[in-house]
């Protein structure tokens, strides 16, 4: 299997953020988006910069939620997935 790309990881913890309701602790988006802590810090506080997720805190714990922004570049980041796929790319 090929390395994942940047765009395809962070496509990935977008999409397991909203397959888990929108909302996730960082932990869990850490083993289910398959990232190492390293890997996963930088990225995460980028998507932060760029608002395509918000930190909240929520029963004494940080948890990431997506935002509007954050759905709308999911979409289209799996629709370009597809588009490759179709032409075989």
């Amino acid at each position: 299997m090929a390395k994942r790309n940047r765009v395809q990881i962070v496509g990935d913890m977008l999409s397991v953020i909203q397959q888990n309701g929108g909302e996730i602790k960082p932990t869990h988006l850490m083993y289910k988006a398959n990232l190492s802590h390293m890997q996963m810090r930088p990225l995460l506080e980028e998507l932060l910069a760029k608002e395509l997720v918000a930190r909240v805190k929520k029963h004494q714990y940080d948890y990431f939620i997506i935002t509007e922004k954050g759905v709308h570049l999911s979409q289209k980041l799996k629709e370009m997935r597809e588009f490759e796929k179709t032409f075989g790319l």
